[in-house]
C-alpha cells in the first residue's frame, strides 16, 4: 500500500490503460507533454472514483481498475503533487477517434509500448509504465466488504438478522457505489442479514445487478464449508465480484482465500486482485 499523503498535498489519480501491447497516452498542449490520463480529485471524491472520471474526461473511454501501482510524488510550485495510479482496462469500445480535443487535451492515442517508453515526457511515468507491464495480464477483483454501521445490538430486541443500518451506515452504503463501480463489480453475494443486504443494495440498484443472499455468510449460520463454497464460486466466476459479510465471518473468508486476515472497520472494503487462483495485489478503501 502507498504511504499516506500529507495535508496540503495536491491529490490526483489516473490509470495506465493497457490493451494488446499498447498504452493509452494523452498530450497536454499547455505543458507540451505526453503522459497518462489523470487529474485532481474533486472535493470529497475518492481516488478510485477520480481515476475513472479523469480517464473518461480526458479520453472518452470508460475503464475498470486493476492492480494499484506505486504512488507518484513530486514538487509543483510550492506544493507537492501526489498521484495514485492503477492499471486500467477498457470497458466496451476502445476507439478514441471520436474524442473531441480541447485546450487541455489535444491528442489521445493508443501507443505501442516500445514507442511509449520514448514518447513519455517524464522519467517517473516511464517507471510507472514499467511497473504496470510487470504486473502481467489482466486480473479480476474480489471486493470483501464489512456491512455498514448498524443499530447497536444491545438496543435491538428482535431477531438480530433483522437489525438495520443506522443513518451513518446508509451513507456508507451510498458512498460505496462509485468505489464498486470503479472495479466493475457485476456479481454480488451477501449475508442474508438485513444490515448486509442494505449495504449492497444501493450499488445493486444502481447497476441493475442481482444480489445472491445466503445464510452461509450470516453471523449465525456461516461455517467454514459454506464460506469456502461462496468464495470459490465468486473467484471462479470470471467476474469482478463483491462479498458482504460480518466481522466474525471475515477470518473464514480470508482462510478460504489462503491469505492473512485483514481487519475491517464497518463499511470498509478490501479489494483482492487475483488471477488464476493467485492473489496479485490487495488494497483497502473506506466507504
Amino acid at each position: 500500500m502507498p504511504s499516506a499523503s500529507r495535508p496540503g498535498d495536491v491529490r490526483a489519480a489516473g490509470a495506465v490503460v493497457l490493451r494488446k501491447g499498447r498504452v493509452l497516452l494523452v498530450h497536454r498542449p499547455a505543458y507540451d507533454d505526453w503522459s497518462f490520463p489523470k487529474g485532481k480529485l474533486d472535493r470529497g471524491e475518492s481516488t478510485v472514483a477520480a481515476a475513472i472520471r479523469e480517464v473518461e474526461e480526458e479520453t472518452g473511454l470508460r475503464v475498470r481498475l486493476g492492480v494499484p501501482l506505486s504512488r507518484q510524488s513530486y514538487p509543483t510550485a510550492a506544493r507537492t503533487k501526489v498521484v495514485d495510479y492503477w492499471v486500467g482496462r477498457v470497458v466496451g469500445d476502445h476507439d478514441v477517434s471520436g474524442y473531441l480535443v480541447n485546450h487541455e487535451i489535444d491528442e489521445v492515442s493508443w501507443v505501442k509500448v516500445e514507442k511509449a517508453v520514448d514518447l513519455l515526457t517524464y522519467k517517473r511515468d516511464r517507471r510507472t509504465l514499467g511497473e504496470a507491464l510487470h504486473t502481467g495480464k489482466a486480473t479480476r477483483a474480489l471486493v470483501v466488504l464489512r456491512h455498514g454501521q448498524a443499530r447497536a445490538r444491545k438496543s435491538w430486541r428482535r431477531d438480530d438478522r433483522l437489525r438495520p443500518l443506522m443513518v451513518a451506515g446508509k451513507v456508507q452504503a451510498r458512498r460505496a457505489v462509485p468505489l464498486l463501480e470503479a472495479f466493475a463489480v457485476s456479481r454480488i453475494a451477501s449475508s442474508s442479514s438485513t444490515r448486509c443486504v442494505d449495504t449492497v443494495r444501493p450499488y445493486a440498484e444502481h447497476g441493475g445487478w442481482p444480489v445472491a443472499e445466503t445464510d452461509g455468510l450470516s453471523e449465525e449460520d456461516a461455517t467454514a464449508a459454506s464460506v469456502i463454497e461462496v468464495v470459490d464460486e465468486l473467484v471462479g466466476s470470471g467476474e469482478d465480484a463483491l462479498l458482504c459479510t460480518h466481522r466474525p465471518v471475515l477470518p473464514s473468508v480470508y482462510d478460504a482465500l489462503g491469505i492473512a486476515p485483514e481487519h475491517h472497520a464497518t463499511g470498509e472494503m478490501v479489494v483482492i486482485h487475483h488471477r488464476n487462483g493467485r492473489v496479485r495485489a490487495i488494497e483497502r478503501h473506506l466507504g
